[in-house]
């Protein structure tokens, strides 16, 4: 590997610089690579004997850009079987984010400057911290699957997220904040004043989710097969993604078995005598259509609930019926003040259940330990349990406890 210096004139008798790299790659083709500056030459030329030395150079001429990188990551995504609210979610980060802004830029020529000075793009042009922070993950897999193929040396993306380390992870903890009981947690009174309202089609379902604190697509994906009336127990083995598609939870530890409370089981016995069969299509002897009791919280013809619907016609109307509601500053066509739940989405009931897990027992609670928590919860982790509950668990009384080390010191 050699380096030398170029010198021309150009039509206009200007004289010119540059400093070619002259080399061979680990297949044994001569490559040429220019610089305006000596130093990058050389700095290309110390790294390039390390790629070609370990075998994973790719030259510039043969790298794709990252709009190719990416199409060939989509097709892998949808042949791998991911799930269809996936992959359009990877689709919709590459044409709308990463094509627009850096998808002409070659993957070789792709480095850490560059990818900040996307990301700093991106929230110039309006995206919110948490698109932004999604689209560097998408970003960061693109180039991924692009080195595997052997399209690029390595993954600056991914090389830059490890520079930042913990420090952007604690930023991101305390912009985030912790749940607030009565904000994020419904409050006990609220969910008394809640299960109060609750009636028809909607009861079993909100029961579950208060007192389960299941998922609401895990909600909408539960089998009646799964629910386990002699042990009162309710088994979680699939969801419904938001295209309804039915499959397995993200993780191995969304796949459990919750115990639910008397209540929750004398529910669903009900329930099941009423819930919606499913249409196989088919029909008997008689020609009477064969239907199936299968999903616990069906629509109206059996098939995967929409969450809309259950937000729409049923959380948010019983909220509102509770009297757990704001007033909008609107008024309806009578002049009667319009009101809005409180809470709004279905993950305030599995917020609300975590909380009663964790409060003690003489607090109406379960006092459960940490690892039981994000057992019951379906976490991946006990860093993601504490992440966001830790500061519900009841602390030690300090007083006490300093009181009686200062007795043993001075003894």
């Amino acid at each position: 590997m050699s380096i030398r210096k170029r010198t021309w004139t150009t039509p206009k008798g200007v004289e010119k610089t540059a400093w070619v790299v002259d080399y061979v790659d680990q297949a044994g083709k001569r490559r040429l690579k220019t610089f305006p500056k000596k130093k990058d030459a050389d700095a290309f030329s110390a790294s390039a004997k390390v790629e070609i030395r370990q075998g994973v150079h790719v030259a510039d001429s043969a790298s794709a850009t990252i709009e190719t990188a990416g199409s060939l990551w989509l097709a892998s995504c949808k042949s791998a079987g991911l799930e269809r609210a996936t992959v359009e979610d990877y689709e919709r980060h590459v044409r709308l984010h990463i094509n627009p802004l850096i998808g002409a830029v070659k993957l070789s020529a792709l480095n850490i400057a560059k990818v900040r000075s996307f990301e700093d793009d991106l929230r110039e042009q309006g995206r919110s911290p948490a698109m932004v922070k999604k689209v560097l993950v998408s970003l960061s897999t693109l180039v991924a699957d692009a080195q595997e193929r052997g399209l690029v040396a390595r993954n600056v993306v991914r090389d830059m997220k490890s520079r930042r380390g913990k420090a952007d992870t604690q930023q991101e903890k305390r912009q985030k904040g912790r749940l607030k009981i009565g904000v994020d947690i419904p409050t006990r009174e609220d969910v008394k004043a809640l299960l109060g309202a609750l009636e028809g089609r909607w009861r079993p379902l909100i029961l579950t989710a208060t007192f389960c604190g299941l998922r609401a697509s895990e909600l909408r994906g539960l089998r009646w097969q799964d629910v386990d009336f002699t042990k009162g127990q309710i088994r979680v083995h699939q969801r419904a993604d938001r295209f309804n598609d039915i499959g397995k939870p993200k993780s191995v530890s969304g796949e459990r078995t919750v115990p639910a409370l008397p209540m929750v089981i004398n529910a669903l016995k009900e329930w099941k005598l009423a819930c919606p069969k499913r249409d196989t299509g088919k029909h008997d002897v008689d020609g009477n259509p064969i239907t199936v009791l299968d999903l616990v919280f069906p629509n109206g013809s059996g098939k995967v609930e929409q969450l809309n619907n259950i937000l729409r016609r049923g959380l948010h109307p019983a909220w509102v019926a509770a009297g757990v509601a704001v007033d909008t500053g609107e008024v309806d066509e009578n002049g009667k003040p319009i009101l809005a739940p409180k809470y709004t989405g279905m993950h305030a009931l599995r917020h609300f259940f975590a909380s009663w897990c964790i409060n003690r027992k003489e607090d109406g609670g379960l006092g459960l330990p940490p690892k039981m928590v994000q057992e019951r919860m379906g976490h991946s982790t006990i860093a993601l349990t504490m992440d966001r509950y830790s500061h519900l668990f009841p602390k030690d009384d300090d007083a006490d406890e300093l009181a009686a080390a200062e007795k043993a010191f001075m003894a």
